[in-house]
């Protein structure tokens, strides 16, 4: 009977205070975070974690101390392997983190136990970067190489407009954009983690792959005259981000006297950034400029069309030899994007 290990990727966040600034030190010390050399990198790590430790506490508490994304993403890991039961074999699903346990190092251990015949890395990143799946996938590798973890791997690099995805998301918004109505014609503001604006000159193509999930959103959504706008959260340090922020379009809504509706449209998984910037800090800013009506739509969690969009992507996976995009079977990026780790057309 043959085994199947699918890894399910996700930032990672700490399980109690003390965890706070060893996660925020694992997070600077990331190349793919901080270009720069060691030890510099290091020592900036260092300070860096130092520095803005009291302030993620401050968020943490208002979490009960600590992140919910590991039993956020182990309710997913449920959730997908009882989609795939049915196939022919026994399947396992495996959770890595990036920042904070469990990582890589432990569920390659976890894997090479459970003795798969094939494995396959799915990030819960729909929109493909360089500073979230690349990341991921590295750190995997190095340890699989590093602990002897030889089975036939693919990994799948993103699904911006799988139709789970999008399915699952069109779902969860009508029901908040029905009640929106009865505040005035509604916006809907499609909210995901910043980049500085350097990294997305160097050809990585998470932008664009934000841009074409909020349109077909929009398309799926199928209503006329929708007003709409993507704009970007979690902005830190004195580089600059790629925008519009969402605090510029909260204040734009105020202007304009409409009621919005913010979609976390890059994050799978309730965490510090939906549960405490956009459903108290951005909240109360709203409320603060006048916006006369604020709604926040869940994230995806189980949600079942995107769970079966996952369950799909594994499918299609195994059917391949190579990296993929699950919902294109070729490069979804245009060829200017040299990040994207699809080398054929």
């Amino acid at each position: 009977m043959e085994r199947l290990a699918v890894v399910l990727f996700n930032l990672g966040g700490p399980d109690g205070p003390r965890a706070i600034e060893p996660f925020l030190f694992n997070l600077f010390n990331d190349a793919a975070i901080i270009q720069a050399p060691n030890p510099l990198r290091w020592m900036l790590a260092k300070f860096l974690s130092r520095k803005r430790a009291p302030e993620a506490r401050e968020i943490f508490k208002k979490l009960g101390g600590k992140s919910p994304l590991l039993e956020e993403t182990q309710a997913q890991a449920d959730a997908l392997t009882r989609r795939l039961e049915d196939r022919t074999g026994e399947v396992r699903v495996f959770i890595a983190m990036r920042y904070w346990h469990p990582m890589s190092e432990e569920t390659v251990q976890a894997v090479k136990a459970f003795g798969p015949d094939e494995i396959i890395l799915l990030p819960l990143y729909p929109q493909y970067s360089t500073t979230t799946t690349a990341s991921s996938l590295k750190e995997w590798h190095a340890q699989a190489i590093a602990q002897g973890l030889d089975r036939p791997t693919r990994a799948i690099c993103c699904y911006p407009t799988d139709p789970g995805l999008i399915r699952g998301q069109a779902a969860l918004i009508g029901p908040s954009f029905a009640g929106a109505k009865s505040h005035g014609r509604p916006r809907i503001l499609f909210s995901a983690h910043g980049l500085p604006k350097k990294i997305i000159a160097r050809g990585d193509p998470y932008q664009w792959q934000i841009e074409q999930t909020a349109r077909t959103i929009v398309d799926a959504l199928g209503i006329s005259d929708l007003d709409w706008a993507v704009c970007y959260q979690s902005r830190v340090g004195p580089l600059q981000w790629i925008g519009p922020s969402i605090d510029e379009e909260i204040l734009r809504a105020a202007g304009d006297r409409v009621p919005v509706v913010v979609v976390p449209v890059a994050f799978v998984s309730e965490h510090s950034e939906t549960l405490v910037e956009l459903d108290i800090q951005y909240r109360d800013l709203a409320h603060e400029r006048g916006v006369p009506h604020y709604v926040r739509v869940s994230s995806l969690g189980v949600q079942e069309d995107f769970i079966g969009g996952l369950a799909g992507a594994v499918e299609t996976a195994l059917a391949s030899e190579k990296t993929l995009c699950p919902s294109e079977g070729t490069r979804l990026c245009p060829a200017g994007y040299g990040k994207c780790p699809i080398t054929g057309p």
